[in-house]
Formats: structure tokens, sequence, C-alpha cells
């Protein structure tokens, strides 16, 4: 491919020589001759000097290079194009494995893969050109959709609806019952877990995730969402659209998560917690409450321009104190002078 029709693809403005040959992908420390390649911010161009790509995404065009440019709005959306075309990771449709376990009452879709070792429960619907790898298992009544990939030993449970182009990474489980006790006569009496779990079109969900099935109604995952690996999402919860939740994040039982909420890794919501849409939240952070839109960070959390100055204040502590007690010293002199 020349990086004229490369720059045609993801629709770039071509600075320079436009016949050179692109093929490969690469960051801009690591690629060789052949390799496209790209900048993301401008603390990045003295990597420059010492790269050996044949052609560079850039937002703006660098002076001096010996090599072609290509101008987009955000190159590092044209480079995962670059990486989708150079390094596809779609294959050719397998069927359904004679080692895999399928219920005649499965409907499974056109040139759907289901690989050996797959468990696949009565009632389930498999939806078109969805691949489900080994040892996974899925539970009746449960629905996938189309141009789904269901990775190795993903426990779906019953029930469960699953819309189209869903990631689900290895060891995730989804409609595990939700942690959901009461207490009578000295003991933690189990309530039932009756409800499911609603993951919509096109979230991804990493490795060793746990989403809970509600405890009545449905545990709710809307579109676009992106949650990382290990992150708990208890019963009942309902995560907006286009969130991303981060790895480690811990999601109490009926908490309301808004559209396009960004939460770091490690960072706790407590039950019947809603957040705003538009809300960010820091790693490690402890959230509680109505959460209005806004930047938090802390455990409790507050605002960050607050925790940044809290955090300034923190590091001068043992300093202050010092100073106070040398004034508390100072002051208690004093007092005993006036009293001789």
């Amino acid at each position: 491919m020349t990086v004229k029709e490369f720059a045609e693809l993801i629709h770039g403005e071509v600075i320079g020589d436009s016949q050179r040959n692109i093929t490969g992908v690469s960051g801009i420390r690591e690629a060789e001759e052949g390799d496209i390649t790209f900048i993301s911010s401008p603390q990045y161009i003295r990597y420059l000097a010492g790269t050996k790509a044949s052609c560079i995404i850039v937002k703006e065009p660098i002076p001096g290079l010996a090599f072609p440019q290509i101008k987009v709005q955000n190159p590092s959306f044209a480079f995962a194009r670059a990486l989708e075309h150079f390094y596809p990771r779609s294959a050719p449709p397998q069927g359904i494995s004679n080692k895999a376990v399928v219920a005649d009452s499965a409907s499974i879709g056109d040139n759907a893969t289901i690989y050996p070792f797959v468990y696949i429960d009565e009632d389930v619907v498999i939806g078109a050109d969805t691949v489900v790898m080994p040892g996974a298992f899925i539970g009746k009544r449960t629905k996938i959709g189309k141009g789904c990939r269901i990775f190795p030993n993903v426990t779906i449970r019953e029930g469960i609806s699953i819309g189209d182009r869903v990631i689900v990474h290895a060891g995730t489980v989804i409609g595990a019952d939700g942690f959901g006790y009461v207490f009578e006569k000295g003991e933690h009496y189990k309530i039932p877990q009756v409800g499911g779990v609603i993951i919509e079109d096109d979230v991804e969900i990493g490795s060793n995730v746990s989403i809970d099935r509600a405890t009545i109604g449905n545990t709710i995952i809307r579109k676009g969402t992106k949650i990382d690996n290990l992150a708990q999402i208890a019963h009942n919860v309902t995560i907006g659209a286009r969130s991303l939740i981060i790895s480690q994040v811990g999601i109490a039982g009926s908490s309301e998560i808004g559209d396009f909420v960004v939460i770091g890794g490690q960072a706790g919501i407590a039950d019947h917690t809603t957040i705003a849409a538009g809300t960010m939240v820091a790693a490690q952070s402890g959230l509680k409450g109505q959460i209005e839109k806004g930047i938090y960070a802390g455990s409790p959390a507050i605002p960050h321009a607050t925790w940044l100055r809290a955090q300034a204040l923190f590091g001068k502590l043992p300093e202050m104190n010092k100073r106070i007690r040398a004034l508390e010293e100072k002051i208690s002199r004093l007092e005993k002078g006036e009293k001789s």
C-alpha cells in the first residue's frame, strides 16, 4: 500500500512522497523501514531523529522531515485504523465443532464459529458471525447478538441478553448471583437473585470481570461502554452509554452511572450511588450518594481541584506541625513570664 492509498483510507492529507510503500505499523521508537507510525503529542517529537519509519501520521506538519507525513485531525484514531488494516483479526468461520456441546433447541446464526469444549444450553440464541472460544459456558435462554467475540473460559449464565459486536475477554463471568442477604435469627439468609443482565451493542468487557445478575429486574451496561480487567459490577447496577470503567473498579448494588463517565482504576462506588453523566473519577477514589457532574478524587471523594490543594498541604504537614509546636512552646514561655 502506498502512502497516498493509506491517506485516502483515513481521509488524511499527504505531505511529501505519496508513492512510498507502507508494509506495516509500529511505534515511533520501534519502527523499521516500511512502517507507518504516529505522533499524538509534541513530547514524542524528540524520537523522530532516531526513527526508521517510512511515514508518520501527525496532527500538524513537522518541518524538516525526510519522509512523508499524513496530516489528520486525530492521529491516534488514524493509527488504530492502520492497525486494523495491516493486522486484521477476522478469521474464516469454522462452524460448530463436533467437540462442542450444543443443545438441540439452541439457534446458531450463519457463519458463527463454536470452538471445541464450548457448552451451549437449551434455548440459547447466537447471532451470525459470532465466535465462541473453547471453555465458554452459555446458560439457558441466553441471547447473544451478531459479530460478538466470546473468548476462552467465559461464563454467561442463564437468561442473559447480549447485543451485537460485543467483546467478552477470557475468564469473565456474566450473570452470577448478586451479593444479597438478609440477617434473620443469627444467620445471613440468601435473597434469591432472579433478575438478568442486559449488555447492549458495542460493549467491550475485559478479562476476569464479574457482572452480577439483578435481584429482580436487570443489571444494565449501555451501548458502547468499555470495562477494563478485574472490575466488579454488582446487582441492579446501570452503567450509561460510552462510559469507561478502568481495572479493579468496584461498583456496589443499585448504583446508577451516567453516560460518558470515566472511573479510574481501583475506585470504589458505594451502593445506591448516582453519578451524573460526563463525570470523571480519579483512581482509588471512593464515592457515595448523589454525585453531580464534575471531576473528583480522594476517599471520600471531593472535587479534584480541592483534592489537589489538600495534597499540596499534606506534604507540608510535618514541617507545619514542627512550627506549631515551636509556637506553642514560645506562647507557654511568654505566659509564664507574665505570671511571674
